[in-house]
């Protein structure tokens, strides 16, 4: 008689430890069932990883129910698995039947992530329960401290379980203890427990295997020939006396007027189930952990390599209670030689748990591969060329990242991720995008429309004007709404271009600043209230405003005096830098009509490429956050981003990002944001380059100089957007890699020590002017034609020193030669931002470049405040700073202030400037006096002769 099938003789029922679409489809579970009498199956992350990871088996079932809709990782693999689990149990539900539910299960684990979570392990367990909706399922729970009141309580709602990861007796007593508790409190209310089944997986081999690794260690210390031959007699013996022990424990739980009870009420006893019974010893049988635990009422799951070895030379005997006194005399014979068999097993369900969840991994980045490569260009693509040093460290760092669980636990809001200080209360981005009230935007967009404004003005800073801005040039122009435009500065002739620019009767204007106390957003609300007022009356003026804020601001109260026509509320746990998926950047978006649910749609094919359920290595933001902060620490901390023209002002947006989040503590990467791409040579071994662009644009030159700084061996990023429309794949995809890279480099990201510094010496300056009616005297260290230069005593000196004397062009020229191999020069000029300034700035910036093959920043003043201003005062001393100032040829006033605009600009630039020389940077201040085109053309001249 066929070995497997006389286990029936024996009353020992024989599991599956295998599933496979496969598989069941084929008939090959049926026919196991028909010839072998197999009465079960069991799955687990390990079973489903080969499955789907190792053949394309899956892709078909993968793409089908990608068709209906993205879904995340974890829930793509659970609705493969609960169709297999589904389909397993169809096949074994006669088998079910005719044991009256004795028999006939299919097991499904809950997440081994789980395994120290007691109520995530219920929520799941329950959530699988009601999925699979099958009467012949087990839900798979460990055997852990946290596993066994989960067990006790879903046993108590009548859910059938399979515990696993059982090593030892004390813990299977609790964990029988747990079954009868449970199904006593089903039974009290009132359930039927002859539905509830159980089994207690009893693992085996991995015992043997722990413990001869133990007892060779000590055969190969020892020097007595009898205490070798004593030690080498309990080789591969302990796990099958370990169990037969169990059994004995069983049969005593299972028994007497306890279970009497129970039983009457019709419940089943809780299986002993021999697990981990491949054998992992060549020298011993592979049938071994078979023949020996043959007995009553128990279950051995078997993989498909030892049920066709058993099925081959298997020998059958009643086996399990045979000599179950040498079973004591084994495990007392194991405790003296000093091996502990308690603390043996302890080890094994914690290594048990960390091999599940490996093998989660592996699965879920099986899973994860699947659907990026099903999904094709809904998931922008990205490509990494980092270079063999740079890449040998992202892979050790990706696995160090696995390992530790680290992007999980960086969804979980873990503050151990980073620093340990506050950077739990800021991961609110996290979820923006999934927890969008889309109608709310929708009903607003209409409301918009309804109301025929010709514009609409952001007023805000940094985080709150970065973000809308991307949108407004990225996006065209949508016909019945208004045009989307963004004022961040305080320049009066930015303001008055603005004012000009626009209808003010039939503009709506977004006041947005999460604090409510930022000055800029502030002022310009009360200039444009002011002059929407003197165009349709004081009374209507509100109905032109919304705000965008934190709950309980300062500009919600505000916004509530005056009348606004609506507040939007962001959320307190969302950095502004962070924020363009919340409120911040999706109420411009609305207003401009932008179709939000598209882009938020879009966004979240990312947001689940980049989910807690995507391994490191698949995780296209955890690879790209890991390969900016090791690069950094290798010394390229200069990201260079090149942006195509259907998406160039993405780079500002990304370059604030980087800057305030990682800027800090003397460490930091300094994004360098608008330098057109160069020939290789103009580099310095300090660059780290990201190239986006959208699919449809292809620019062979840029390319080819692209493939040339790849070829010199500088690390290149590509990421290439399906289309515009995606651009909220990559606001997330920077979010997550930023985060990311501020723990490779051990800061908080979240935070910005260095902002307030510049915002206090502005407060003091402007208190001044208010006061005296002026703003304090300061004298220049050179006042020559057309320019006055400022800096610092130790700053004078040292340019002195390096050549400085009367004119410009020395100044200038000593402050450049002060910069060297791995610095960086920044020009920070607080003037009016448009098209010819710009463009000036542009060309001064690339002669430096070019000539010394330095990094360049060419910025504008306040708004980088806002933006760079954290990394240039608090990341790395490698800055060389030129702040370039003007007198405004007209200025304008801020309703209710003496500090007109001007003068809140120029107190601005000059608390910049005093915080940069008070931490030691190198720094210049040149204002130039009159025009100020003819100044900045005197500028660069000074520059050119500087560099030749």
């Amino acid at each position: 008689m066929n070995p497997v099938k006389a286990l029936e003789n024996h009353r020992q029922a024989v599991w599956l430890d295998f599933l496979a679409r496969g598989f069941v489809a084929d008939g090959d579970l049926k026919r196991l069932i028909e010839t072998d009498g197999v009465k079960g199956v069991t799955s687990n992350p390990s079973i489903f990883e080969k499955a789907i990871g190792s053949s394309d088996e899956y892709d078909g079932a993968i793409g089908k129910a990608l068709k209906n809709g993205d879904r995340s990782v974890a829930d793509l693999f659970e609705h493969l698995a609960v169709e297999d689990i589904q389909h397993a149990a169809d096949v074994l539900r006669p088998v079910y039947d005719q044991s009256h539910g004795g028999d006939g299960f299919v097991s499904l684990e809950v997440s081994p992530y789980l395994a120290m979570d007691t109520k995530g392990t219920i929520a799941e367990a329950e959530r699988l329960w009601k999925d699979v909706h099958r009467k012949n399922l087990m839900v798979k729970v460990p055997a852990t401290p946290e596993g066994l009141p989960a067990i006790e309580y879903l046993i108590g709602e009548g859910i059938s379980i399979n515990i696993t990861l059982l090593f030892s007796q004390k813990v299977y007593r609790q964990v029988a203890e747990a079954y009868l508790k449970g199904l006593e409190k089903y039974v009290g209310k009132g359930g039927d427990p002859s539905h509830v089944a159980s089994v207690a997986s009893f693992f085996v081999s991995r015992i043997d295997t722990a413990v001869d690794k133990q007892l060779d260690e000590k055969i190969a210390k020892a020097n007595d020939p009898q205490e070798k031959e004593r030690l080498a007699a309990l080789k591969g013996k302990v796990a099958i006396a370990n169990a037969k022990l169990a059994y004995q424990d069983y049969k005593r739980l299972f028994a007497g007027s306890r279970w009497d009870k129970l039983t009457a009420k019709g419940a089943k006893p809780q299986r002993l189930l021999w697990a981990s019974t491949g054998t992992k010893n060549k020298d011993y049988s592979d049938v071994l952990y078979v023949e020996e635990l043959i007995g009553p009422d128990t279950v051995n799951t078997v993989p498909p390599a030892t049920l066709d070895a058993f099925r081959d030379h298997g020998k059958v005997r009643d086996s399990l209670e045979e000599n179950v006194e040498d079973a004591r005399r084994v495990l007392a014979e194991l405790e003296k030689s000093g091996i502990s068999l308690d603390a043996i097993t302890e080890e094994l369900v914690k290594d048990g748990v960390k091999l599940f969840a490996d093998a989660a991994d592996k699965l879920y980045g099986a899973v994860a591969h699947k659907r990026a490569t099903s999904l094709g260009g809904g998931i922008d693509r990205q490509k990494l060329a980092l270079g063999a040093t740079i890449e040998k460290a992202v892979e050790k760092s990706t696995e160090e990242w696995r390992a530790s669980a680290r992007i999980r636990r960086l969804w979980h809001k873990d503050k151990s991720v980073w620093t340990g200080d506050d950077e739990d209360k800021w991961l609110g981005w996290l979820t923006s995008a999934a927890t969008a009230d889309v109608a709310d935007y929708e009903d607003f967009a209409q409301r918009v429309k309804g109301q025929n404004f010709t514009d609409a003005v952001v007023l805000g800073m940094g985080g709150s004007s970065l973000g809308p801005e991307v949108l407004a040039q990225t996006f065209p122009h949508r016909s019945g709404f208004p045009r989307l435009h963004v004022l961040d500065s305080t320049d009066p002739a930015q303001v008055r271009a603005m004012e000009e620019y626009v209808d003010i009767a039939r503009t709506l204007f977004i006041v947005s600043s999460k604090s409510g106390g930022t000055t800029e957003p502030n002022v310009m609300k009360d200039y444009f209230f002011d002059r929407v007022a003197n165009a349709i009356g004081k009374d209507k003026a509100g109905h032109r405003f919304i705000a965008v804020t934190d709950p309980g601001s300062s500009l919600q109260k505000v916004a509530i005096k005056q009348g606004f026509a609506r507040i939007f509320y962001g959320d307190p746990a969302i950095g502004g830098r962070y924020s363009v998926l919340s409120p911040f950047g999706l109420v411009p978006a609305a207003a401009a009509g932008i179709d939000v649910r598209s882009l938020l749609g879009h966004t979240l094919a990312m947001v689940r490429s980049c989910g807690a359920d995507v391994p490191p290595q698949e995780n296209p933001g955890v690879q790209l956050g890991l390969a900016m902060g090791i690069a950094g620490l290798e010394g390229r901390d200069k990201v260079t981003i090149f942006a195509s023209p259907d998406v160039a002002d993405f780079g500002a947006w990304a370059e604030q990002l980087i800057a305030e989040s990682t800027g800090k503590d003397g460490k930091g990467l300094i994004p360098i944001e608008g330098e057109t791409i160069g020939d290789a040579t103009v580099y310095g071994n300090d660059r780290f380059f990201i190239d986006l662009r959208t699919d449809s644009e292809n620019d062979a030159a840029h390319e080819a100089k692209l493939a040339a700084l790849e070829a010199a061996g500088h690390p290149v990023v590509r990421i290439v957007m399906k289309s515009i429309d995606h651009i909220g794949q990559e606001f997330f995809r920077f979010e997550i890699a930023t985060a990311v890279a501020g723990s490779i480099l051990g800061i908080n990201p979240f935070n910005q020590p260095d902002v307030e510094a510049a915002k206090i010496k502005t407060r003091e300056l402007t208190a001044a002017f208010e006061k005296t009616g002026s703003l304090p005297a300061e004298e220049p260290v050179v006042s020559a034609d057309g320019v006055d230069l400022y800096t610092d005593a130790q700053n004078a000196e040292e340019l002195r020193k390096a050549g400085a004397n009367g004119d410009l062009n020395s100044w200038i020229k000593a402050h450049l030669s002060r910069s060297g191999r791995g610095d960086y020069v920044a020009l920070l000029a607080y003037i009016e931002r448009d098209g010819d300034t710009i463009d000036a700035m542009q060309a001064m910036r690339l002669k430096v470049r070019d000539a010394r093959h330095l990094a360049t920043c060419a910025e504008f003043g306040p708004r980088f405040l806002h933006s760079t201003g954290q990394a240039y005062k608090g990341g790395p001393d490698s800055g060389v700073f030129l702040q370039v100032t003007t007198d405004d040829t007209a200025d304008l006033p801020v309703p209710g202030q003496k500090a007109s605009f001007g003068v809140i600009k120029a107190a601005q630039a000059r608390g910049d400037f005093d915080v940069l020389t008070e931490r030691g940077r190198r720094a210049l201040r040149v204002h130039l006096k009159g025009d100020l085109s003819s100044g900045l053309a005197a500028l660069d001249a000074a520059i050119s002769a500087a560099l030749n």
